[in-house]
Parts: C-alpha cells; structure tokens; sequence
C-alpha cells in the first residue's frame, strides 16, 4: 500500500476538512451575528406595535416598523420602586436601553433578585424592567407597553401586553417566542384570542388584579376564556399576567404613573 492511500493520510485529510468547514462556519456565523441581532431587535419592535394595535400585517413593512417604533419612548424602570432609571445610571453600567433583555438580566445575580413567590417559574426577576411609552399630546401616556415571560407547557414565553393612558384598560397583548403545542397553545398567537384581551379592566378601585384567564366556557368579567385543550398554556399565561402586573412586577410603576397623572386605578 503506498503512502498517499494510507490510513494516517485518509485520517489527514479528514482532520484537514473538518478543520476547514469548521472555520468556514465560524466565520459565517460571526459575519452574520450584527444581521440576526438586527433582525432579533427588528421582530421584537414589530411585537410591540402588535400589542400596541398599530401594525398591519397586511400592508405594514419593515421600513414602517423601523419608522412607527420611533413614536414610542424606551424607558428602564426600577421594578421596585417603579422610578424611572436615569441616564446617567444606564450610561454608568453600560446598558443599551434598546436592545436590553430583561430575560438574559434575570440570569445575571448582579442584575437581579431572587423570587420568593414564582408562580412564573423565572427564579430571579430583573432589577430594571423595560417600558415602551407613547405619549399624548399634553405629554400624559397614552399606551404603555410591557413585556412579560414566563414558563408555558414546553418552555418559557415571551410577550407584551399594553395598558391605555389610564393605566388600567389593556389595549393588546402579543406572543412572540415560546415552545407551546402546535394547534393548541401555540395559538395564543392567533388573532382571534389575542382580540379577546382588548378592552379588559386589570385592577379594581383598591388596586387588585382582576383579570386572567377562565377555564374555557367559563364567563368571568374581565377575565378571558382559555383555548380548550391548551390548560396549561392557560395556566402558565394567567400566572404571567398576574405576575407582571402585581407587586412584583410592573404596578408600582404603574401606581406612579397614576399619582403623577391624576388617573384611578
């Protein structure tokens, strides 16, 4: 057998190739990473507008997203305190306000806290929420938009749910990542269950959460029927929006925004 057809060169050249290829994909995937990043940060501001009911995904292009997302205020809130971050503060610990992730803070220990009451199963919450602020006129709010996550069946989803200027009528909600069963949870993305949400009062006059989700067929105010054969998608969402909006998450903000504004809850 001569050198060249020997089991050391075929093993060479093999090595060679795999060494080649993986270089090549390495370099794709970093030549391509600022795109996936652009078209990640792209897809979550077309969700904010769906929450926020100002996209059409008939007519409404990318260009109209990056144009209509301008329209909103990107703010970092304490989660604690409700108060508004400071620039100055962001600038310090060099946080990019626009593409911040609440979920990837929440895994960080310097940038979180742990839950005592995790109905959502996050384990930690972020120290900083972030908030999308469209204003009125008279520079009062007239939407806001707040993510939320949370566990569903399979994984964790991801979605947003929007308030009126009295920070107490939800406008729209969107999902727009999560792992739940095709044909059954995964429609919560579907329009006709997300149109159910418009329109719900989320707290009482003494600041109670009063809305979430029923077992399906079974009517309550404010509250929205779950898809049938999807229980535990249901579940998993009625303890995101309990949480988000509750003590923990997003209603001491709220609460301020309601004092500053004169607005009940």
């Amino acid at each position: 057998m001569s050198a060249k057809n020997s089991n050391a060169s075929t093993i060479m050249t093999a090595l060679v190739l795999c060494l080649v290829c993986s270089v090549m994909v390495a370099a794709v995937a970093v030549g391509l990473k600022p795109k996936q990043n652009e078209n990640a940060l792209l897809d979550l501001n077309k969700n904010v507008l769906v929450a926020a009911g100002q996209f059409d995904p008939a007519t409404d292009t990318n260009a109209v997203v990056v144009d209509r997302i301008k329209d909103f205020e990107i703010k970092l809130i304490d989660m604690q305190t409700g108060e508004f971050i400071s620039d100055d503060v962001i600038q310090a610990q060099g946080i990019n306000v626009e593409t911040y992730d609440m979920g990837k803070a929440s895994k960080t220990p310097s940038m979180s806290s742990t839950l005592t009451n995790d109905i959502v199963r996050i384990g930690r919450v972020p120290k900083y929420g972030k908030v999308y602020i469209q204003r009125a006129a008279d520079g009062s709010p007239k939407l806001i938009v707040m993510p939320f996550y949370g566990y569903g069946l399979w994984g964790t989803i991801y979605g947003l749910v929007t308030l009126e200027g009295d920070m107490n009528t939800i406008k729209g909600v969107s999902f727009y990542q999560h792992k739940e069963t095709p044909g059954l949870g995964a429609l919560i993305e579907e329009d006709w269950w997300r149109d159910t949400w418009v329109g719900k009062r989320v707290y009482n006059d003494q600041g109670q959460i009063i809305t979430g989700i029923t077992k399906a067929g079974n009517s309550r105010e404010n509250y929205i029927d779950g898809i049938s054969g999807a229980t535990l998608t249901g579940r998993g969402v009625n303890n995101m929006i309990q949480f988000w909006l509750g003590e923990d998450g997003y209603k001491p903000f709220l609460d301020n925004l309601r004092q500053k504004y004169g607005k009940g809850a």
